[in-house]
């Protein structure tokens, strides 16, 4: 016996990694020692043991076809940081060590049994992302849909190198943001984009000086004007400001003012970053649906996407940057909308705001109606509000249908725990802002009406005509979508545009951060992130 170990290990030194020829010898029968030792490593994971069980505990890794099934497993993890995974997290070296060194059956059975486990956590987290976001207490209430281990171990058996050749997203934006990972590391490793743009005053069109030279010469590094030797804030540079705004979610008059030159003075490592946290993100999110409603918080937009084509889009305002005002991250499906809605007023909003106005003046807030549970208004002179404070406040505040309703005219309903829903509102001003977080929770969107209308398309064959009658009413309505539409409340500072290229969002909420530095604290590790 010991002269078969022996040849075994000579087998595996000679292997030169991947290969590992050193597993049971073929035809062997599997002993009881091995059997028992990977049996005692899986006891506590049903699905390993299902697996092993289905199998009889016949060798899997340590087969002597195994070859091709490690060969294709360790390419992946040489992948792993490439993905922006936490690559020590799956311990390949250490693996191999095992793997080239096996001195007992017994040996082989943990080993078969570490194999499995790495490969179940490296399949989990490349398909699904290596955090949970739940758990990371930033408003990120996705529920991810994990795949089912004994699922990912059969289909392995199946096809070693096809199964995992498509375990990450396979979709345009995963292969953008790689792309685009790709790019930022070449730029890290070379010059970078250059010195920073002093950012002491604006620049405008007609400048020239110093600042104007370094504003030209980081925006050719970036690619966003040719080779020049202008010294002057000319039209061409003006067209690359625009363009730089356009890519950045900043208003596109060509003038570099502090929030054009704080953009333009990020580095490479900063978007890099932004990059490896919407790789997560992208991981989390899973199948996104053929069609979807697709609300980017990050972004301030809306949209709905078709067969991967943008079919309508309008301007977003999003929650407060404020803890309890700041838009949850979920998916749902939307199910109907609300034309004329009124509105109720939520219990955190009528204790903060109403209660201590209606306690001085009964007839304060004139403009809303006092109801009960069952929604019958009440006289406000039958109620003696000084009895009451935010916790055994028993009436509601509701705003009746009309244009001044703080719903507007229509609200779209995807009934969640979380009461967030898209609607209309009178404060349209609020949207020729960049940045628009003003909201206590809700999205409000720019082009309601239309938004309406793309909705109804698939179910009226005039769905403006057919709005605008019930509109006229003044009635509050509600009106079933026939078709049902998947939507997703995302937060994506690096995405990328139907053409492919990647563009980016100011972290308004802070969220990107902390999801980088949980990443980090997970293990993932590229050269010049830290730090």
């Amino acid at each position: 016996m010991a002269e078969v170990w022996k040849a075994r290990r000579v087998l595996a030194g000679a292997a030169l990694g991947l290969s590992l020829a050193f597993a049971l010898p073929a035809g062997a029968e599997v002993s009881l020692a091995y059997r028992q030792a990977v049996a005692e490593a899986v006891t506590d994971s049903d699905a390993l043991t299902a697996f092993y069980v289905e199998r009889d505990y016949a060798p899997f890794w340590t087969a002597p076809e195994g070859s091709e099934l490690r060969a294709a497993f360790f390419h992946a993890l040489a992948q792993a940081e490439a993905h922006g995974l936490p690559a020590a997290r799956y311990d390949a070296e250490g693996l191999k060590d095992l793997l080239r060194d096996p001195r007992s059956d017994r040996d082989l059975g943990v080993i078969e049994a570490r194999m499995s486990r790495a490969y179940l956590n490296w399949a989990r987290d490349i398909s699904s992302g290596a955090l949970e976001p739940s758990a990371l207490g930033i408003g990120i209430v996705r529920e991810v849909r994990r795949p089912d281990a004994l699922s990912l171990l059969q289909g392995l058996a199946r096809d070693p190198a096809g199964f995992i050749r498509n375990l990450a997203p396979r979709t345009p934006e995963y292969a953008a943001l790689l792309r685009e990972k790709l790019r930022l590391e070449r730029e890290i490793e070379g010059p970078g984009w250059g010195a920073p743009v002093p950012a002491d005053n604006t620049l405008r069109p007609g400048d020239s000086g110093g600042a104007v030279i370094a504003l030209r010469d980081r925006l050719i590094s970036m690619g966003y004007l040719q080779a020049s030797a202008a010294a002057t804030y000319d039209a061409a540079l003006t067209a690359a400001v625009k363009s730089f705004q356009a890519d950045h979610g900043l208003a596109e008059d060509g003038v570099a003012g502090a929030e054009t030159l704080g953009q333009v003075n990020q580095s490479p490592v900063q978007r890099l970053r932004s990059v490896l946290v919407a790789l997560e993100r992208e991981r989390w999110l899973g199948d996104r649906g053929s069609r979807h409603v697709w609300v980017n918080l990050a972004d301030f937009t809306t949209q709905i996407i078709e067969d991967g084509q943008v079919t309508f889009e309008t301007r977003s305002v999003i929650g407060k940057d404020i803890a309890s005002q700041r838009t949850p991250e979920f998916s749902d499906t939307m199910t109907y909308m609300v034309i004329n809605p009124s509105w109720t007023v939520p219990r955190s909003i009528t204790g903060r705001d109403y209660l201590p106005a209606l306690q001085r003046n009964p007839n304060a807030v004139g403009h809303l109606q006092v109801v009960d549970a069952s929604g019958r208004e009440i006289p406000r002179h039958a109620i003696d509000f000084t009895r009451f404070n935010t916790r055994n406040f028993p009436f509601y505040m509701r705003q009746a249908p009309g244009p001044q309703n703080a719903l507007g005219t229509v609200k779209f309903m995807f009934p969640n725990k979380h009461a967030i829903y898209l609607h209309d509102t009178p404060q349209k001003n609020l949207f020729g802002n960049d940045l628009r977080a003003y909201s206590n929770g809700c999205i409000r969107l720019n082009d309601p009406h239309d938004f309406a209308f793309a909705l109804l398309a698939g179910q009226e064959a005039d769905p403006q005509a057919f709005f605008h009658r019930v509109l006229s009413t003044g009635r509050e309505t509600t009106v079933n979508l026939k078709r049902p539409i998947t939507i997703h409340l995302d937060y994506r500072t690096a995405f990328a545009t139907p053409q492919g290229k990647v563009v980016f969002r100011r972290d308004v909420y802070g969220r990107d951060a902390a999801i980088f530095d949980a990443l980090g604290q997970a293990g993932v590790a590229l050269s010049g992130v830290q730090g």
